[in-house]
């Protein structure tokens, strides 16, 4: 699946657990394989959401910062 096709999650502004929660909602209601790019605060949001990601047993394909200084982009896919 290309980047151009993936769903996308803005969560900038939003305070944690709510951020993984969301992420976690739209994950679900994903097919398996597909990916989630997800725009994350820098600081708790950008640290926990990932790493809650990791133990749920989601593939971070990608975590890096995003074109909107303090803003990071992560790609995550649900395990085939």
């Amino acid at each position: 699946m290309s980047e151009s096709s993936a769903a996308r999650l803005d969560l900038r502004g939003i305070s944690c657990p709510l951020t993984f929660v969301r992420t976690r909602v739209a994950l679900d209601r994903l097919a398996p394989g597909t990916s989630l790019e997800v725009l994350l605060d820098l600081g708790e949001p950008s640290e926990s959401v990932p790493r809650s990601c990791r133990e749920d047993g989601d593939l971070v394909l990608e975590l890096a910062p995003w074109e909107e200084e303090g803003v990071v982009r992560m790609v995550v896919a649900r395990p085939v």
